[in-house]
Protein backbone atom coordinates (compact mmCIF):
# COMPACT_ATOMS: atom_id res chain seq x y z
CA UNK A 1 0.00 0.00 0.00
CA UNK A 2 2.61 2.45 0.52
CA UNK A 3 3.63 2.61 -3.70
CA UNK A 4 0.11 4.15 -3.62
CA UNK A 5 0.24 7.20 -0.18
CA UNK A 6 2.45 9.27 -1.73
CA UNK A 7 0.48 12.66 -3.08
CA UNK A 8 -1.30 13.00 -6.16
CA UNK A 9 -1.73 15.95 -8.31
CA UNK A 10 -4.97 17.34 -7.56
CA UNK A 11 -6.35 16.08 -11.52
CA UNK A 12 -4.66 12.72 -10.77
CA UNK A 13 -6.71 12.58 -7.33
CA UNK A 14 -10.47 13.51 -9.17
CA UNK A 15 -9.79 10.85 -11.42
CA UNK A 16 -8.85 8.59 -8.90
CA UNK A 17 -11.79 9.72 -6.67
CA UNK A 18 -14.27 9.68 -9.30
CA UNK A 19 -12.77 5.73 -10.38
CA UNK A 20 -13.53 4.76 -6.47
CA UNK A 21 -16.91 6.30 -6.86
CA UNK A 22 -17.91 4.80 -10.44
CA UNK A 23 -17.02 1.40 -8.94
CA UNK A 24 -19.40 1.93 -5.88
CA UNK A 25 -22.39 3.06 -8.29
CA UNK A 26 -22.74 -0.28 -10.39
CA UNK A 27 -23.29 -3.79 -9.13
CA UNK A 28 -20.33 -5.04 -11.81
CA UNK A 29 -17.09 -3.71 -12.66
CA UNK A 30 -14.70 -4.60 -15.04
CA UNK A 31 -11.67 -4.61 -17.42
CA UNK A 32 -12.03 -4.53 -21.40
CA UNK A 33 -8.90 -4.77 -23.51
CA UNK A 34 -9.06 -2.16 -26.04
CA UNK A 35 -6.12 -3.04 -28.14
CA UNK A 36 -6.17 -2.27 -32.51
CA UNK A 37 -10.15 -0.80 -31.96
CA UNK A 38 -10.36 1.82 -34.70
CA UNK A 39 -11.69 4.75 -32.83
CA UNK A 40 -15.02 5.07 -35.39
CA UNK A 41 -15.72 1.41 -34.11
CA UNK A 42 -15.32 2.26 -30.32
CA UNK A 43 -17.86 5.12 -30.27
CA UNK A 44 -20.48 2.28 -32.18
CA UNK A 45 -20.06 -0.20 -29.52
CA UNK A 46 -20.61 2.89 -26.85
CA UNK A 47 -23.71 3.79 -28.58
CA UNK A 48 -24.89 0.13 -28.97
CA UNK A 49 -24.11 -0.29 -24.80
CA UNK A 50 -25.77 2.70 -23.70
CA UNK A 51 -28.10 2.32 -20.81
CA UNK A 52 -26.40 -1.16 -20.01
CA UNK A 53 -22.55 -0.55 -19.88
CA UNK A 54 -20.19 2.31 -19.31
CA UNK A 55 -16.93 2.47 -20.57
CA UNK A 56 -14.41 4.73 -19.19
CA UNK A 57 -10.66 5.19 -19.89
CA UNK A 58 -7.76 6.30 -17.56
CA UNK A 59 -4.17 6.00 -17.13
CA UNK A 60 -2.99 2.34 -15.59
CA UNK A 61 -1.46 3.79 -12.47
CA UNK A 62 -4.84 5.98 -11.57
CA UNK A 63 -6.60 2.75 -11.32
CA UNK A 64 -4.40 1.21 -9.61
CA UNK A 65 -4.33 3.91 -7.40
CA UNK A 66 -8.19 3.30 -6.94
CA UNK A 67 -8.22 -0.26 -6.57
CA UNK A 68 -5.26 -0.37 -4.01
CA UNK A 69 -7.17 2.41 -2.19
CA UNK A 70 -10.60 0.50 -2.44
CA UNK A 71 -9.10 -2.15 -1.03
CA UNK A 72 -10.90 -5.33 0.03
CA UNK A 73 -11.59 -7.74 -3.16
CA UNK A 74 -11.06 -4.85 -5.22
CA UNK A 75 -7.37 -5.71 -4.53
CA UNK A 76 -7.98 -8.20 -7.16
CA UNK A 77 -8.94 -6.05 -10.27
CA UNK A 78 -5.37 -4.86 -10.27
CA UNK A 79 -3.11 -7.85 -11.74
CA UNK A 80 -5.59 -7.84 -14.42
CA UNK A 81 -4.77 -4.22 -15.60
CA UNK A 82 -2.23 -4.21 -19.03
CA UNK A 83 -1.29 -1.16 -21.51
CA UNK A 84 -4.75 -1.59 -22.85
CA UNK A 85 -7.03 -2.13 -20.35
CA UNK A 86 -10.58 0.64 -19.73
CA UNK A 87 -12.95 0.23 -17.16
CA UNK A 88 -16.08 -0.83 -17.57
CA UNK A 89 -19.18 -0.16 -15.73
CA UNK A 90 -22.93 -2.32 -15.68
CA UNK A 91 -25.72 -3.49 -13.81
CA UNK A 92 -25.97 -6.86 -15.62
CA UNK A 93 -25.11 -9.74 -14.71
CA UNK A 94 -21.03 -10.85 -16.23
CA UNK A 95 -22.77 -13.67 -18.32
CA UNK A 96 -25.14 -11.39 -19.97
CA UNK A 97 -22.33 -8.40 -20.61
CA UNK A 98 -19.82 -10.85 -22.27
CA UNK A 99 -22.36 -12.03 -24.32
CA UNK A 100 -23.10 -8.41 -25.36
CA UNK A 101 -19.93 -7.55 -25.46
CA UNK A 102 -19.11 -10.61 -28.64
CA UNK A 103 -22.17 -9.76 -30.24
CA UNK A 104 -20.54 -6.27 -30.62
CA UNK A 105 -17.70 -7.85 -32.30
CA UNK A 106 -16.71 -7.10 -35.89
CA UNK A 107 -14.81 -8.67 -38.68
CA UNK A 108 -11.57 -6.73 -40.21
CA UNK A 109 -8.68 -7.79 -42.28
CA UNK A 110 -5.98 -9.19 -40.70
CA UNK A 111 -2.73 -7.14 -40.32
CA UNK A 112 0.82 -8.34 -40.44
CA UNK A 113 1.95 -9.65 -37.43
CA UNK A 114 -0.94 -10.79 -35.89
CA UNK A 115 -1.84 -14.64 -34.89
CA UNK A 116 -4.66 -16.52 -36.87
CA UNK A 117 -7.38 -16.53 -34.46
CA UNK A 118 -8.89 -20.02 -36.49
CA UNK A 119 -7.41 -22.03 -39.59
CA UNK A 120 -7.88 -19.40 -42.26
CA UNK A 121 -9.23 -21.30 -45.74
CA UNK A 122 -9.61 -19.82 -49.02
CA UNK A 123 -12.07 -21.86 -51.11
CA UNK A 124 -11.41 -23.01 -54.32
CA UNK A 125 -13.56 -21.17 -57.17
CA UNK A 126 -13.64 -18.01 -59.47
CA UNK A 127 -12.80 -14.94 -58.19
CA UNK A 128 -13.62 -11.17 -59.60
CA UNK A 129 -10.08 -10.58 -60.68
CA UNK A 130 -8.72 -10.53 -64.37
CA UNK A 131 -5.35 -11.79 -65.53
CA UNK A 132 -2.62 -9.79 -63.93
CA UNK A 133 0.16 -9.82 -61.40
CA UNK A 134 -2.44 -11.08 -58.76
CA UNK A 135 -2.13 -15.35 -60.07
CA UNK A 136 1.52 -14.78 -58.84
CA UNK A 137 0.95 -12.84 -55.57
CA UNK A 138 -1.96 -15.79 -54.87
CA UNK A 139 0.72 -18.62 -55.59
CA UNK A 140 3.54 -17.01 -53.41
CA UNK A 141 1.02 -16.74 -50.58
CA UNK A 142 0.41 -20.47 -51.16
CA UNK A 143 -2.66 -20.33 -52.91
CA UNK A 144 -2.89 -22.37 -56.09
CA UNK A 145 -4.30 -20.02 -59.29
CA UNK A 146 -4.65 -19.90 -62.64
CA UNK A 147 -6.55 -18.46 -65.70
CA UNK A 148 -10.44 -19.49 -66.76
CA UNK A 149 -12.74 -18.34 -68.74
CA UNK A 150 -10.72 -14.79 -68.19
CA UNK A 151 -10.68 -14.31 -64.55
CA UNK A 152 -8.46 -15.67 -62.20
CA UNK A 153 -9.52 -18.86 -60.44
CA UNK A 154 -8.72 -20.80 -57.53
CA UNK A 155 -7.98 -23.84 -57.80
CA UNK A 156 -7.93 -25.94 -54.63
CA UNK A 157 -9.43 -25.18 -51.22
CA UNK A 158 -6.36 -23.99 -49.31
CA UNK A 159 -5.74 -23.50 -45.56
CA UNK A 160 -3.42 -20.53 -45.91
CA UNK A 161 -2.92 -20.28 -42.27
CA UNK A 162 -3.13 -22.36 -39.15
CA UNK A 163 -4.91 -21.32 -36.03
CA UNK A 164 -2.23 -19.51 -34.12
CA UNK A 165 -0.02 -19.09 -36.60
CA UNK A 166 1.55 -15.47 -37.71
CA UNK A 167 0.24 -14.03 -40.55
CA UNK A 168 2.60 -12.57 -42.61
CA UNK A 169 2.21 -9.27 -44.79
CA UNK A 170 2.21 -11.47 -48.52
CA UNK A 171 -0.38 -13.16 -46.71
CA UNK A 172 -2.09 -10.16 -44.90
CA UNK A 173 -2.29 -8.86 -48.31
CA UNK A 174 -3.42 -11.57 -50.66
CA UNK A 175 -6.39 -12.01 -47.86
CA UNK A 176 -7.13 -8.41 -48.28
CA UNK A 177 -7.97 -8.71 -51.81
CA UNK A 178 -9.36 -11.59 -51.45
CA UNK A 179 -11.85 -9.81 -48.96
CA UNK A 180 -11.17 -12.15 -46.52
CA UNK A 181 -11.82 -10.63 -42.53
CA UNK A 182 -10.59 -13.23 -40.16
CA UNK A 183 -10.44 -10.90 -37.27
CA UNK A 184 -12.48 -10.46 -34.73
CA UNK A 185 -12.11 -6.75 -33.27
CA UNK A 186 -14.07 -5.11 -30.22
CA UNK A 187 -13.90 -4.91 -26.75
CA UNK A 188 -12.39 -7.94 -24.76
CA UNK A 189 -13.47 -8.26 -21.13
CA UNK A 190 -10.29 -9.23 -18.92
CA UNK A 191 -12.00 -9.94 -15.69
CA UNK A 192 -15.55 -8.94 -14.36
CA UNK A 193 -16.26 -8.09 -10.58
CA UNK A 194 -19.66 -9.24 -9.27
CA UNK A 195 -21.52 -9.86 -6.02
CA UNK A 196 -17.50 -10.51 -4.90
CA UNK A 197 -16.54 -12.78 -7.48
CA UNK A 198 -14.30 -12.79 -10.31
CA UNK A 199 -15.36 -14.09 -13.81
CA UNK A 200 -12.63 -14.34 -16.23
CA UNK A 201 -13.88 -15.23 -19.86
CA UNK A 202 -12.71 -18.65 -20.37
CA UNK A 203 -15.82 -19.11 -17.67
CA UNK A 204 -18.37 -16.20 -19.25
CA UNK A 205 -17.55 -18.06 -22.53
CA UNK A 206 -20.38 -20.58 -22.29
CA UNK A 207 -22.89 -22.17 -24.57
CA UNK A 208 -26.43 -21.16 -23.94
CA UNK A 209 -28.16 -24.35 -25.82
CA UNK A 210 -25.89 -26.88 -24.56
CA UNK A 211 -26.56 -26.00 -21.07
CA UNK A 212 -30.04 -25.61 -21.70
CA UNK A 213 -30.39 -29.31 -23.51
CA UNK A 214 -28.25 -30.65 -20.50
CA UNK A 215 -30.72 -28.90 -17.86
CA UNK A 216 -33.95 -30.39 -20.14
CA UNK A 217 -32.26 -33.92 -19.76
CA UNK A 218 -31.19 -33.41 -16.12
CA UNK A 219 -34.89 -32.65 -15.08
CA UNK A 220 -36.57 -35.36 -18.00
CA UNK A 221 -33.98 -38.11 -15.76
CA UNK A 222 -35.35 -36.72 -12.84
CA UNK A 223 -38.88 -37.14 -13.56
CA UNK A 224 -38.45 -40.01 -14.43
CA UNK A 225 -36.92 -41.05 -11.47
CA UNK A 226 -39.07 -40.08 -9.63
CA UNK A 227 -41.36 -41.90 -11.20
CA UNK A 228 -39.77 -45.52 -11.55
CA UNK A 229 -39.18 -44.81 -7.54
CA UNK A 230 -42.71 -43.69 -6.38
CA UNK A 231 -41.44 -40.44 -4.97
CA UNK A 232 -44.43 -37.77 -5.33
CA UNK A 233 -43.88 -34.36 -6.20
CA UNK A 234 -45.92 -32.00 -6.94
CA UNK A 235 -44.66 -32.69 -11.38
CA UNK A 236 -44.89 -36.07 -10.68
CA UNK A 237 -47.67 -37.21 -8.61
CA UNK A 238 -50.10 -37.56 -11.80
CA UNK A 239 -47.70 -39.86 -13.78
CA UNK A 240 -46.60 -42.04 -10.42
CA UNK A 241 -51.11 -42.66 -10.06
CA UNK A 242 -51.36 -43.17 -13.58
CA UNK A 243 -48.68 -45.47 -13.78
CA UNK A 244 -49.65 -47.52 -10.48
CA UNK A 245 -53.34 -47.62 -12.25
CA UNK A 246 -52.41 -48.98 -15.67
CA UNK A 247 -49.78 -51.89 -13.44
CA UNK A 248 -52.90 -52.59 -11.01
CA UNK A 249 -55.01 -52.85 -14.26
CA UNK A 250 -52.62 -55.38 -16.05
CA UNK A 251 -51.78 -57.34 -12.55
CA UNK A 252 -55.88 -57.86 -12.08
CA UNK A 253 -56.20 -58.97 -15.86
CA UNK A 254 -53.77 -61.40 -15.58
CA UNK A 255 -54.23 -62.92 -12.27
CA UNK A 256 -57.11 -62.91 -13.08
CA UNK A 257 -59.26 -60.60 -10.26
CA UNK A 258 -62.91 -60.01 -11.02
CA UNK A 259 -63.40 -56.20 -10.48
CA UNK A 260 -66.24 -54.20 -12.05
CA UNK A 261 -63.36 -52.00 -13.99
CA UNK A 262 -61.61 -54.78 -15.90
CA UNK A 263 -64.18 -57.29 -16.09
CA UNK A 264 -64.14 -56.50 -19.91
CA UNK A 265 -60.73 -56.63 -20.34
CA UNK A 266 -60.55 -59.91 -18.57
CA UNK A 267 -63.74 -61.64 -20.89
CA UNK A 268 -61.68 -60.31 -23.71
CA UNK A 269 -58.47 -61.83 -22.86
CA UNK A 270 -60.06 -65.29 -22.51
CA UNK A 271 -62.11 -65.20 -25.92
CA UNK A 272 -58.60 -64.28 -27.50
CA UNK A 273 -56.90 -67.40 -25.66
CA UNK A 274 -60.05 -69.46 -26.04
CA UNK A 275 -59.29 -68.20 -30.21
CA UNK A 276 -56.16 -69.08 -30.05
CA UNK A 277 -57.03 -72.80 -28.59
CA UNK A 278 -59.13 -73.09 -31.35
CA UNK A 279 -56.84 -72.27 -34.21
CA UNK A 280 -54.26 -75.05 -33.00
CA UNK A 281 -56.86 -77.24 -32.50
CA UNK A 282 -57.98 -76.91 -36.02
CA UNK A 283 -54.94 -77.39 -37.05
CA UNK A 284 -54.84 -80.59 -36.33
Amino acid sequence: MALYTHHLPDWKRREVEEIKQATGGYSLVGLVDMYGIPAAQLQQIRRNLRGIAVIRMARNTLMHHAFAELGGEFEQVRKYINGNSALIYSNENPFRLFKLLEQNKTKMAAKAGQAAPEDIVVEKGPTSFKPGPIVGELQQAGIPAGIEGGKVRIKETKTVVKKGAIINARQADVLAKLGIKPMDVGLVLQVAFYQGSAFEPDVLNIDEQAILDQIGLAATQAFNLSVNAAIPTAETIGAILARAEREARSLGVEAPVYAKEIVGAIIGKAYRETAAVRTAVGEY
